[in-house]
């Protein structure tokens, strides 16, 4: 990270500055720093930059750049693709749990301006989704996260086949955030039902990438209800996402399943994977960028660190890390 952002990719180890920096993995940055409960000046120094660079993101219509070239710049125009809704993801989070006064209200101003536009993709409206309902846990009578939270989950439609209990075709990417939106807005809503909901989403999705005691998630192609077995490249981001609502799902039952899911989850970096390979790196602390048949790719970009990151947090939090091989 330089004074712009988090640099998007890297070769092995080392980064790639010339690709630049995307509000994807800003945003993801900023979830991570802002909800690490032992928080530095440096830590809130690097918060502060990610803020900054999503205040910078957002035009005055609510929609958002994703990419700046190296040394700043966007190069792309505002739009409203799952950036939009990962900006909003962390604005909301960052309001609420930003370490100072000024960059939660600052976050909170921004994510107001976001949130007054809709994104026409399904993916997006669920990160933004997860934003709004972080934001109601601060400010319950917030008009414009109560309004998201409710056209967020209104785009997740109920699974209308009891062998695919899914809401879509196929399994996608980041597929976990489907039911974390709908329980996140489910308690935001004081609503059972939807929670129900969520929670059900979820228990059908372990059940398709699980195998063997361990993680076998969707591979880049995504998979659809005829598709068993291994599938590759598989992406970290995936496992962060499981990670995310299966703690969240945790946090709404007290369930020692979904603890156990996030144990699971941590260990899938550790090497309890479908090539028994370890997909995070203790020297650095990075996350390597995809499981693939023999191994891994051995590039450590933004995105898979990020997500190796959050689910040790994610892990830590619950105290399953020694439950995955490892404290």
């Amino acid at each position: 990270m330089d004074e712009h952002g988090i640099f998007e990719h890297a070769l092995f180890e080392v980064p790639r500055r010339d690709h630049g920096y995307c509000v994807d993995d800003v945003a993801r940055a900023l979830i991570v720093l802002v909800r690490e409960p032992d928080q530095t000046p440096e830590l809130g120094a690097l918060a502060e930059t990610c803020l900054r660079f999503l205040e910078d993101a957002v035009d005055l219509e609510g929609r958002v750049h994703n990419r700046m070239a190296a040394g700043g710049g966007w190069t792309d125009a505002p739009a409203l693709g799952d950036w939009w809704g990962r900006a909003l993801w962390a604005l909301g989070v960052a309001s609420a749990r930003a370490p100072t006064e000024d960059a939660r209200s600052r976050a909170l101003e921004m994510f107001h301006r976001a949130a007054s536009v809709r994104s026409p993709h399904g993916r997006a409206m669920a990160f933004a989704t997860l934003g709004a309902a972080d934001v109601l846990t601060v400010h319950p009578d917030d008009p414009a996260a109560h309004a998201l939270v409710l056209d967020g989950v209104s785009t997740i439609p109920a699974p209308q086949d009891d062998a695919w209990s899914w809401p879509e075709p196929r399994l996608r990417y980041a597929n976990a955030v489907l039911p974390d939106a709908v329980m996140a807005a489910g308690v935001a809503m004081d609503n059972a039902r939807v929670v129900g909901h969520g929670l059900g989403m979820l228990r059908f999705l372990l059940g398709v990438e699980t195998s063997g005691g361990h993680l076998s998630v969707a591979g880049t192609d995504g998979r659809g209800p005829a598709q068993t077995g291994r599938q590759f490249d598989q992406q970290p981001i995936e496992v962060a996402a499981i990670a995310d609502a299966c703690a969240r799902a945790f946090d709404i039952t007290h369930e020692p399943s979904w603890r156990d899911a996030v144990a699971m989850s941590w260990a899938w970096f550790l090497g309890d994977n479908d090539a028994s390979t370890p997909m995070f790196d203790p020297d650095s602390g990075a996350g390597y960028d995809g499981l693939e048949t023999g191994g891994r790719n051995e590039n450590r970009g933004a995105e898979s660190t990020l997500a190796a990151l959050s689910t040790y947090q994610q892990a830590r939090r619950l105290n399953v890390l020694d439950a995955a091989g490892t404290r």
